[in-house]
């Protein structure tokens, strides 16, 4: 059974700026709650409690969101405002959450790396902290069940327009089922002609200890950084690695465009906002479309 998850929120946000330059990305708010929160939330609802998240400078707020704020609660308690309360309240007891800092950006796998103290000789989960999953099954948990069946590293991927590989990792090998493929390559960011697919990671996996010797080996690549998808690679010749393609949806908070899609999207299934929001949205279409006539 999977007990731990590793959430890596240590980048700088650069595509966010001037927002991110005194908060981070992952403390981006969905309509009220924060990315990070949403991917939390994922691993407890996949039964994960204690959770490690890697951090960096500038992100202390990620760790004041998830502790105790006494006066606000106080504060909540004399207005008598019982739904704020339990909320904060859910927010600062969800999980055991432990922080360590990655000093240097030196990449995705090199913060993996951090949380070998952490996970020891046990397989953790793993969750990008500015991607948000919508599915009905937490993907973390569809990761744990396969990885329950094969006993061996699981990738979340999903299909992605052929266009667009080369903004992703992409992964290539032999179907197993409908859902499930034995990998043979994995690749960071590929041209169209080098893509062994359209199967791109999806910032989920579920890794077994293994990784931390491969990350060892692993030297600088892409940005000069050590990319964990290197890391997979190594790791593939020495044991297998199987992907898991998603059910639900992927909402990469990486960028602005994707950024606005999601708070429509996300406040048209809120019942307080779905009418009054989606009638608004459709007199601001009806609009652009008589400007344009």
């Amino acid at each position: 059974m999977i007990k731990k998850a590793v959430i890596p929120a240590a980048g700088l946000g650069t595509r966010f700026l001037p927002v991110t330059k005194a908060q981070p990305k992952e403390m981006l708010p969905i309509i009220d709650t924060p990315v990070i929160q949403y991917v939390v939330q994922e691993c407890v609802d996949s039964g994960i409690e204690d959770i490690l998240i890697i951090s960096g400078k500038g992100k202390r707020s990620i760790e004041d969101h998830f502790d105790k704020n006494f006066e606000l609660e106080s504060r909540l308690q004399e207005k008598e405002d019982e739904v704020l309360y339990t909320q904060l309240r859910h927010i600062e007891s969800m999980a055991n959450i432990h922080f360590i800092r990655q000093k240097e950006l030196n990449g995705l796998g090199d913060a993996i790396y951090h949380a070998r103290f952490h996970c020891g000789h046990e397989p953790f989960a793993v969750l990008l902290g500015d991607t948000i999953i919508d599915s009905v099954i937490p993907v973390t948990q569809q990761l744990i069940d396969a990885y329950e069946q094969y006993s061996q590293t699981v990738i979340a991927v999903e299909t992605v327009p052929p266009e667009n590989v080369s903004r992703y990792g992409i992964v290539g090998g032999d179907k197993l089922s409908d859902r499930v493929i034995r990998l043979n390559q994995l690749i960071e960011k590929p041209g169209r002609k080098q893509a062994p697919s359209n199967m791109a990671i999806a910032g989920r996996y579920v890794l077994t200890p293994a990784i931390f010797r491969a990350l060892e080996k692993t030297p600088r690549g892409k940005g000069n950084e050590i990319q964990l998808t290197d890391a997979l690679q190594i790791l593939l010749k020495e044991e297998g690695i199987i992907a898991s393609l998603i059910e639900g949806k992927r909402y990469d908070i990486g960028n602005k465009m994707d950024f606005l899609k999601t708070t429509v999207e996300f406040a048209l299934k809120r019942k307080e906002f779905a009418e009054g929001f989606g009638e608004f949205l459709r007199e601001t279409v009806d609009n652009l479309y008589n400007q344009k006539g």
